[in-house]
């Protein structure tokens, strides 16, 4: 590897912002207004507000009068995960099932009394049981419950069946959210087809800046009474505060890119996983994909090799430049066994060394062959070293 060369494969923690997102939020910043404000400067400010609010919009299959900005992923989740979710003119949710292997910003961030809530099992590939989903279902009766599913879990890039499980939820009157942070972009979204009645976005995972992100409403039938953010009247009385509206710019540029660009980046990111896989599978016959045999986003690989644990093995991989994952980027920089995999019955031993490869925009051939190349090098040292240890 030449010096300084390094290959990011590590998309589903953040994605490098797209030049059109950040050219979109350097003319934004150069705008004086505050987007609340009646003169020219302050129309100019909500115009580009409004403009990427389209943009958003038409990414998920949505209205754009039903999207509402937020600081990103997590703060969306919490909003929406609320009792005070509900149906006009009907009562709020009374219960939250929520999937097992979910983001902790729906497992740790919803506003739910905990006596309120049940965790949804998976199997072994890391799909929702439908079954003891509409078994659960069926015994509620204190008013409609919320059920919270990931389009897409952002470890093991398993996709879940959320139409399906929207239509068992209609059935039982119940609301239905789903986080789609690590989808958009990677699949199709269209909110009318999923039949959820909530989805929250975050823009850096598409190619966007961090610190925004967005909670899309089904129809203007939906609505959250219990605000997380109070004040002014921003954002349809949902969030208050003055809009960042360089960062609102550049989510609605970076949507606008992950739309226009989605066959043809799914077959790419597809193809290029598959070869980084079977590398794998060449240099560590005994590798193990989690969720290998579901669906999976086109860009997301995630493995173990037995014997091998991932706090040695990243720091082994980035020493040779290339920058990979343990699973979700959200705790701090600490490598920890997943919850996600606990989920899924995985070995401890095996969990503690799950490792994530995730591609995106800038991902090259090159960056396969130089983590190929990385893995030869890992594999070999750490197995000699545990060879000649024992």
């Amino acid at each position: 590897m030449a010096a300084g060369q390094r290959s990011y494969l590590d998309y589903n923690a953040t994605a490098p912002i797209r030049p059109e997102a950040a050219e979109a939020m350097l003319r934004a910043l150069e705008l004086p207004g505050n987007a609340s404000s009646v003169h020219a400067e302050g129309r100019a400010a909500r115009a580009e507000i409004e403009r990427a609010r389209e943009k958003v919009a038409r990414l998920a299959g949505a209205k754009a009068k039903n999207v509402i900005f937020t600081s990103g992923g997590t703060e969306a989740s919490n909003f929406v995960l609320s009792p005070s979710l509900r149906r006009l003119g009907q009562p709020g949710a009374s219960r939250l099932l929520i999937g097992a292997a979910e983001h902790p910003c729906g497992l740790g961030g919803h506003r739910f009394p905990a006596e309120a809530v049940e965790t949804i099992p998976v199997d072994g590939q890391g799909v929702v049981d439908q079954a003891w989903l509409k078994e659960r279902l069926a015994t509620e009766g204190q008013g409609p419950v919320l059920v919270s599913v990931q389009l897409a879990n952002n470890e093991t890039g398993v996709v879940q069946p959320v139409a399906e499980i929207a239509r068992l939820v209609r059935e039982h009157g119940g609301l239905v959210h789903t986080d789609a942070v690590q989808a958009a972009g990677k699949v199709p979204l269209d909110m009318a087809g999923l039949g959820v009645d909530v989805l929250t976005l975050s823009a850096h995972k598409i190619g966007g800046p961090k610190g925004i992100g967005a909670v899309i409403l089904a129809t203007d039938q939906i609505e959250i009474v219990e605000r997380l953010i109070r004040g002014g009247g921003q954002e349809k009385n949902y969030r208050a505060g003055t809009e960042n509206v360089a960062a609102i710019a550049g989510f609605g540029a970076a949507a606008e890119i992950a739309l226009a660009s989605l066959d043809e980046e799914t077959a790419r990111l597809r193809e290029l996983r598959d070869e980084a896989e079977a590398h794998l599978r060449r240099i560590a016959p005994e590798a193990v994909v989690f969720g290998g045999q579901a669906e999976r986003l086109p860009n997301t690989l995630a493995f173990a090799i037995p014997g091998l644990k991932a706090e040695t093995a990243l720091i082994a991989f980035d020493l040779e430049g290339i920058a990979l994952s343990s699973g979700s980027a959200c705790s701090s920089g600490k490598v920890r066994r997943s919850h996600v995999l606990d989920a899924m019955g995985v070995e401890p031993a095996l969990a503690e060394g799950a490792m994530r490869v995730s591609l995106g925009w800038k991902t090259t051939k090159e960056d396969v062959i130089r983590f190929a190349g990385a893995c030869e090098k890992v594999v070999g040292s750490l197995y000699k070293r545990k060879a000649s240890a024992a």
